[in-house]
């Protein structure tokens, strides 16, 4: 039998500045995350849990938490950017130009905007990209810059593997 190696995300070699990576899943928005969501998170504005108080508003319905927008659209990101991340230094310019709502499909996509050496660790590098979400309408709902510490390759910690004997 072979075993392939599944995806492992990229180390800071296989940055370049100017790819764009689209990120492979998209994530359709339900009630019943943007109510735990804002609910876990103790936000208690209604206009992401009151359908009432939010069809008064000039939205005329629930908008999905802004915070929850920024964890997915980071989320769709990991397996293209920070997979293999030793830490994320920051998020930066965020900006949300169009609300999102319930039922909406969010897609993102990430361009490598710099690379750097890190001056306090050998062992990785600082990757800066910029990440957009937006919907199943091509509309923009976030843009954001992330900066992360990420591993060189042979550097990060090691994923264990199936022994093939003890599997039996």
């Amino acid at each position: 039998m072979t075993v392939k190696q599944g995806w492992v995300g990229r180390y800071f070699e296989d940055f370049e500045v100017g790819e764009v990576y689209e990120h492979l899943l998209g994530r359709t928005v339900t009630p019943t995350d943007n109510a735990w969501f804002t609910l876990l998170t103790q936000n208690t504005a209604p206009v992401h849990v009151d359908a009432y108080y939010a069809s008064q508003t000039g939205f005329g319905r629930p908008l999905v938490n802004s915070a929850f927008t920024i964890a997915l659209v980071t989320g769709q990101s990991v397996s293209d950017v920070s997979q293999n991340v030793m830490a994320n230094l920051g998020w930066d310019e965020v900006r949300l130009p169009n609300p999102l709502f319930e039922g909406d499909t969010v897609y993102s996509q990430s361009e490598v905007l710099t690379l750097r050496e890190s001056k306090s660790r050998s062992e990785v590098g600082i990757v800066e990209v910029r990440t957009t979400g937006y919907t199943q309408e091509g509309t923009v709902v976030i843009t954001y810059r992330r900066t992360v510490m990420v591993y060189r390759r042979g550097h990060g910690p090691h994923r264990p593997r199936l022994n093939e004997e003890t599997a039996r």
